[in-house]
């Protein structure tokens, strides 16, 4: 199966959404920024539904009844909604913070400097840039990124000051994290606990941690932070500054998500539903910007080994509804192409007659 050619992925001279947002002459978007002309498209509604609360001491607990109902949270959770709010997760709130202001640092460094890390192919362990591919993106959009590979090997930029150090310390936190996460969901699927962690080799499995900038737009309802996608990998562990803009897709229509302080919004990626053979389902989610406040949230994906072959797990009912893929391969086919809804994961899903 062809899978894109990593290559480089912003042009020479990008111009990063930051700088365009501070300066003083801009009243409106450029066009290469206008996503939609029709205000609501972007619209969104409250859930009508408790969102689904996942309480983690309850699933590492030692009583066997408590963590019994949590797994079978976690089972309904990921089956009807493809998303969940974490709490009581043991990551501390200063830890969270100083991260979030970690990046915040990095995006506040002069545009020379951060140009250091501009990374050169997909798979540079450590990349700033603008857009989600500006080199393929036919409409650019406002937000600016910056990604590290912090496992197998942990890599970080060496500015700002400190950042390396609570980079390390929180995402080896998120990394216990999924851990137990991976062992309630192996047991929700009807598998041994073991399951994921032995077959998708998550010893040796990518962790890339994604710290996003949405600055405010003078025309937010033209704009789009990121369009309508589902993300690669098992499990994506996100935090925010505060400031709404994710969008979640439930049912058919899209709903704004505000999540609880000190939680941790946990959204299912393709590779679960591929291993699930469908059971359970990626969320597609968006990111929708505002004309005020600067957004800054931090999603930390977390996958198999790249060289691992992600598959339906032939325990689960037959026959398998998608083909298997190396994590590497499906990797690049979606971050070298532009990001648009599930296309990816239609790659994979075998067609029926």
């Amino acid at each position: 199966m062809a899978t894109a050619t990593p290559n480089l992925l912003q042009p020479p001279n990008f111009t990063c959404v930051k700088s365009l947002s501070e300066s003083s002459a801009l009243t409106s978007i450029p066009s290469t920024y206008t996503f939609t002309t029709d205000p609501n498209q972007l619209l969104a509604f409250e859930p009508q539904h408790s969102i689904p609360i996942i309480d983690f001491s309850l699933l590492t607990s030692g009583d066997a009844d408590q963590r019994s109902r949590a797994i079978q949270d976690l089972d309904q959770a990921c089956l009807e909604w493809g998303f969940f709010m974490l709490i009581n997760h043991g990551v501390p709130e200063s830890l969270m913070t100083g991260m979030i202001e970690a990046c915040r640092g990095f995006f506040d460094l002069t545009e020379e400097e951060k140009r250091e890390f501009q990374g050169t192919h997909l798979l540079s362990p450590i990349r700033y840039g603008t857009s989600f591919n500006a080199r393929v993106d036919q409409i650019l959009l406002w937000r600016d990124f910056l990604k590290v590979f912090a496992h197998p090997q942990f890599h970080s930029p060496s500015k700002p000051a400190g950042f390396s150090e609570v980079c390390l310390e929180y995402t080896q936190s998120i990394r216990k994290v999924v851990g137990e996460l991976l062992k309630g969901i192996s047991k929700s699927l009807g598998l041994e606990e073991w399951y994921i962690d032995k077959t998708m080799n998550m010893d040796s499995g990518l962790q890339i941690l994604i710290a996003n900038l949405y600055p405010p737009c003078p025309q937010p309802e033209y704009a789009m932070g990121l369009p309508p996608h589902s993300d690669h990998g098992f499990l994506t562990l996100l935090i925010q500054n505060g400031i709404g803009g994710l969008q979640v897709q439930h049912k058919g229509h899209w709903f704004d998500m505000n999540p609880i302080p000190n939680s941790i919004l946990v959204i299912t990626g393709d590779n679960l539903e591929v291993l699930s053979n469908g059971k359970y389902k990626s969320m597609l989610h968006r990111v929708v910007v505002n004309n005020k406040t600067t957004r800054i949230s931090l999603a930390v994906f977390n996958g198999p080994s790249l060289d691992t072959v992600v598959e339906p797990a032939p325990e689960l009912s037959q026959p398998s509804t998608y083909v298997g893929m190396t994590y590497k391969e499906y990797l690049e086919l979606q971050q070298g192409n532009k990001l648009d809804g599930k296309t990816c994961l239609d790659r994979v899903r075998i067609k029926t007659m």
